[in-house]
């Protein structure tokens, strides 16, 4: 890839789209050099929710990548399939998976940033925090 051509990045979340371990890492990525990000979001179980996130994050995304974003809601629900149908239809650099926290982490427990890195590109994951216990 030529140093002056942008890196497209494909951006993998759900319930993760907007968190603030997201946007840091947006913001880190685009502080490394030019790039362009596209948010995927694996088809959700209720109609419409892929939209909403797409509303909701889009805006706080761009915010973070100081550009314009674009996203999309795929027609597959398995994140893999997803990605894979996104990596057919366009090129990308790099991806970025945003995951739910390990306890209740579904993409963690189906290993699937192990699984992304074995289509030969770089895999960051970031993983929500957990919610701090009350206290007593």
């Amino acid at each position: 890839m030529d140093d002056a051509a942008p890196a497209h990045v494909l951006v993998v979340a759900h319930k993760t789209a907007a968190t603030p371990a997201l946007l840091e890492a947006v913001r880190e990525r685009a502080a490394r050099g030019p790039c362009w990000f596209h948010l995927l979001v694996p088809r959700p179980p209720h109609a419409g929710e892929g939209e909403q996130v797409l509303a909701l994050a889009l805006p706080l995304i761009e915010e973070a990548a100081h550009r314009p974003v674009d996203g999309s809601v795929s027609r597959r629900s398995d994140p893999m399939d997803a990605v894979e149908e996104a990596l057919a239809g366009d090129e990308f650099d790099e991806i970025i998976v945003s995951t739910l926290p390990r306890s209740v982490s579904r993409w963690l427990h189906i290993d699937l940033p192990r699984r992304l890195a074995h289509l030969g590109l770089p895999v960051t994951t970031i993983i929500a925090r957990e919610r701090a216990a009350p206290p007593p």
